[in-house]
C-alpha cells in the first residue's frame, strides 16, 4: 500500500490535474447535494454520486458498498466502470473495503495488484491501477466505503484526492440513512396499517358471527311453543354463551406490545424505536397513581402513540420527542410533543398527506374520549388524548355500550347484504345486530335482540311495512323505525308514518346518507321531506285550534322536528313540562302524532 502523497522518489501526478477545472469541481459537489433532495431509492442515488466521484477525480472505474459490521460483510449496491457484482455479499476481511474497516480510515494503493483478496471481475483486473478508498461514515460508525480506480498507469492519487472523495462519501452516508430511515418507517407503517386492518377484520367477523347467533335464537324463540322438553332452553343458551364469547374474544384483542406489564412498558419500547431508527431524543414521564386499565383503552393510547411517533420519524425533522403518561382521578391522559417543523391543523391537503390519526380519532369517541391536537409550522406539534377509565365491571368496549344498534329487515338478500355493508363502512358507531328476511321473525328478532332503529322494506309480504311498524313499537316503543321505499306517494308510506314510523329512507341514497338518517332516527328526530309530507292526505280535519302561547312555542318547536329534551333546552323549561304542553296541542289540534302535526305544517 503507498502512502497518501504516492511512492517515495517516483513523479506523483494528481488524477484531476488539468483535467478538471475548479468550477467543474463546485459543479459535482453541487449536483451530488441536489441529488440527495427527497430522494430515498438507495440505488440510483448510490450511482449518481459514484459517477460524478469518478469523473471529478478523473477515474475510470469505482464502486460504493454498505457495510454490516455485527455480521462481518459487506455489499456491493454500485459499481461503474468494472464487472457488475451489485448485490453480492463478501466477508468484511476481503478487498478495498475491507482494508479500510480494519483502518478506520481511507487507504490509498498505487497498483490495484496491492489489494488483498479484491473482488474485481480477472478480465478487469489488469486495466486497473491506482486505487482509493475512503469510509462512509455515520455518527461513528463506518456504514459503507466509496473506492475510486485509475486506468491511467501514471496516475497517483493525493492527499487532495482523498479529501475530495471524502466529500462525496458524506453524501452517500446522507443517502444510505436516509433510505435505511425511509424503509424502516415504510414497514412501521406498513405493520401499523396491518395491525389496524386485522382489527378491522376480527370486529367484522365478530358482527357476522353476533348477527348468525342472534338469527339462531330468534328461530329458538319462535319454535320454543313446539319444544315443551325444553332442550331449546339449552340451546338458546349456548347461543347465547358463544355470542358473548365471541364479543370478549374480539375486543380482547390489541397491539402485541400489550403483552408488556403495562402501558409504561409498551410506550417504553415505542421510544426505544424512534431513538435507533431517527436517531431522535426521547423522554417519558408517567406521573399520577397507576392503575389496571382497560384493554380497549390502552389499546386507543397506544396506537395513538404509534402513530404519531412513526409522523415524528417521518415528516418532522425533529431532534426531540416526548411522551408524558398522567393517571388521573378519573382519566388517562396520554400527550405526545416533539419541537419539528409542525403544520397547519386547518389544511385539509396536510392533515390528508399523513396524519394517519382518522381511527385513532373514531376509537377515541366510542370510548368518550377527547383528542386534541396543536400545532404550528416551524414550533412543533403536541396531541393530547383524555379517555375516561372504564366503569367499574363494564365490558371493555362492549359493542352495544354506545353503537346504535340496527335490524335489518327486507326481503331480498342482496339488498339485507348491500345494508348490511353499506352500515358497517360508513359509521363505526352504528353496529349491525341481525338482519331478517320474514316479517314475522322481525318481532322476534326485536325482542331479542333489542335494536335502537329497524330498518325495513315498505312493501314486505305477509306483514306490510305499515302493519309490521305497528307491531314494532308495540313490541318495543323505544325502537325507532325507518322505511325503505323509492314510492314518496305510496300510501303505505302514509299509513306506516301514522302507525308511529320515523321517516323514510330512498334506495337511491349512499352509506353515509342511510347511517345519517339511522342515526336521526335513534335520536328521536322526525325524517320526513316537505315532499313526502305535502303527498299525505289528512285523515282527519285539524279541530280548531285553542293554544296558549307556551302552547303555540311548543308547537313551533315541534313541527321543526325537535325533540322534548332539545324543546325544554330552548325554552328553558323542564321535559316533562314540554311533554304536558306536547300532549296538549296534540289533542287540541287533533294530531294523532308529532310526525302529523309536522305535515300539517308543511302544507300552510
Amino acid at each position: 500500500m503507498g502512502s497518501v502523497g504516492g511512492l517515495a522518489g517516483e513523479p506523483v501526478r494528481s488524477a484531476r490535474s488539468g483535467r478538471v477545472s475548479t468550477g467543474a469541481q463546485l459543479d459535482a459537489l453541487s449536483g451530488a447535494v441536489e441529488d440527495l433532495a427527497g430522494q430515498f431509492a438507495l440505488q440510483p442515488l448510490l450511482h449518481r454520486i459514484l459517477r460524478r466521484a469518478v469523473a471529478l477525480l478523473g477515474a475510470g472505474a469505482g464502486s460504493i458498498s454498505t457495510v454490516d459490521e455485527r455480521a462481518g460483510t459487506y455489499r456491493k449496491e454500485a459499481d461503474l466502470g468494472v464487472g457488475c457484482q451489485e448485490g453480492r455479499v463478501f466477508p468484511l476481511a476481503e478487498g478495498a473495503t475491507g482494508a479500510v474497516v480494519a483502518r478506520r480510515g481511507p487507504c490509498v494503493f498505487d497498483s490495484y495488484s496491492e489489494v488483498r483478496g479484491g473482488h474485481v471481475d480477472p478480465a478487469d483486473r489488469e486495466r486497473l491501477h491506482a486505487t482509493v478508498a475512503v469510509p462512509i461514515e455515520w455518527r461513528g460508525d463506518v456504514i459503507g466505503v466509496c473506492v475510486v480506480f485509475s486506468t491511467d498507469p501514471t496516475t497517483r492519487f493525493t492527499g487532495e484526492d482523498v479529501d475530495l472523495l471524502g466529500l462525496f462519501a458524506r453524501h452517500a452516508a446522507i443517502a444510505i440513512t436516509n433510505a435505511r430511515l425511509h424503509r424502516e418507517a415504510e414497514e412501521r407503517t406498513r405493520s401499523l396499517a396491518v395491525g389496524a386492518e386485522r382489527e378491522r377484520v376480527v370486529r367484522d367477523v365478530h358482527d357476522t358471527v353476533a348477527r348468525a347467533l342472534g338469527s339462531i335464537i330468534t328461530h329458538m324463540d319462535a319454535a320454543e311453543v313446539h319444544d315443551p322438553a325444553g332442550r331449546l332452553d339449552a340451546a338458546r343458551a349456548a347461543a347465547r354463551a358463544a355470542l358473548a364469547e365471541t364479543r370478549r374474544t374480539v375486543l380482547g384483542l390489541g397491539p402485541s406490545l400489550l403483552d408488556l406489564p403495562t402501558l409504561d412498558d409498551a410506550l417504553a419500547v415505542e421510544l426505544d424505536w424512534v431513538r435507533s431508527t431517527a436517531g431522535i431524543r426521547t423522554g417519558l414521564v408517567a406521573t399520577g397513581e397507576r392503575r389496571p386499565l382497560d384493554a380497549d383503552l390502552e389499546a386507543v393510547a397506544l396506537r395513538l402513540v404509534q402513530e404519531a411517533l412513526t409522523n415524528v420519524v417521518t415528516h418532522a425533522a425533529a431532534s426531540h420527542v416526548r411522551v408524558g403518561v398522567m393517571y388521573g382521578a378519573d382519566e388517562l391522559s396520554v400527550v405526545v410533543e416533539d419541537d419539528g417543523r409542525g403544520f397547519d391543523p386547518h389544511d385539509a391537503s396536510v392533515r390528508r398527506a399523513g396524519l394517519g390519526l382518522t381511527g385513532i380519532v373514531t376509537r377515541a369517541r366510542r370510548l368518550g374520549a377527547e383528542l386534541g391536537i396543536e400545532s404550528t409550522p416551524g414550533w412543533g406539534t403536541r396531541i393530547r388524548l383524555r379517555v375516561p377509565y372504564a366503569p367499574e365491571g363494564a365490558v371493555a368496549g362492549a359493542a352495544g355500550g354506545t353503537a346504535c344498534r340496527v335490524l335489518v329487515v327486507d326481503r331480498r338478500p342482496v339488498v339485507r347484504a348491500g345494508l348490511v355493508r353499506l352500515l358497517g363502512r360508513a359509521e363505526p358507531d352504528v353496529q349491525v345486530v341481525g338482519e331478517v328476511a320474514d316479517a314475522r321473525e322481525a318481532l322476534d328478532a326485536v325482542r331479542v335482540l333489542e335494536p335502537d332503529v329497524v330498518l325495513l322494506d315498505l312493501r314486505m309480504p305477509g306483514f306490510d311495512g305499515a302493519r309490521l311498524t305497528s307491531y314494532v313499537r308495540a313490541a318495543n316503543p323505544a325502537t325507532a323505525v325507518l322505511v325503505m321505499t323509492d314510492d314518496l306517494g305510496d300510501d303505505l308510506l302514509k299509513e306506516a308514518v301514522h302507525a308511529g314510523a320515523r321517516g323514510c329512507v330512498g334506495t337511491e341514497l349512499d352509506g353515509p346518507a342511510v347511517v345519517r338518517a339511522v342515526l336521526a332516527a335513534a335520536r328521536g328526530d322526525a325524517l320526513l321531506s316537505e315532499r313526502v309530507l305535502r303527498g299525505f292526505a289528512d285523515r282527519d280535519r285539524p279541530a280548531p285550534e285553542a293554544l296558549t302561547d307556551r302552547e303555540r312555542e311548543v308547537r313551533a318547536l315541534v313541527e321543526r322536528g325537535l325533540p322534548d329534551k332539545k324543546i325544554a333546552s330552548v325554552l328553558g323549561i323542564a321535559v316533562k313540562t314540554v311533554e304536558k304542553h306536547v300532549g296538549a296541542v296534540l289533542r287540541k289540534t287533533g294530531a294523532p302524532n308529532r310526525t302529523a302535526l309536522a305535515h300539517r305544517a308543511a302544507r300552510r
